[in-house]
């Protein structure tokens, strides 16, 4: 028979799993999005496209930053 213990570590890991994968998922989606948006916009106003760019890349690059500390606060929850 489970003990309980052995439970609660299992939904602990399926919990720090799915709560990754989430993120993983949410980050690739915004930064598809990000990546739309921008090039919609250069289309509009091609004359605009370096200033577009930098900020698509600069946005890009918080939201990985988001995802990753989702990735390490799942990874924690697991471990501690």
């Amino acid at each position: 028979m489970f003990s309980m213990i052995s439970l609660v570590d299992a939904l602990q890991g399926l919990g720090a799993a799915l709560g990754a994968g989430i993120a993983a998922i949410a980050a690739g989606f915004g930064i598809g999005k990000i990546g739309s948006s921008a090039m919609e916009a250069i289309a509009r106003q091609p004359e605009a496209a370096g200033d577009i760019r930098s900020n698509m890349i600069v946005i890009a690059a918080l939201v990985e930053g988001v995802a990753l500390f989702a990735v390490i606060v799942c990874v924690l929850a697991l471990f501690l």
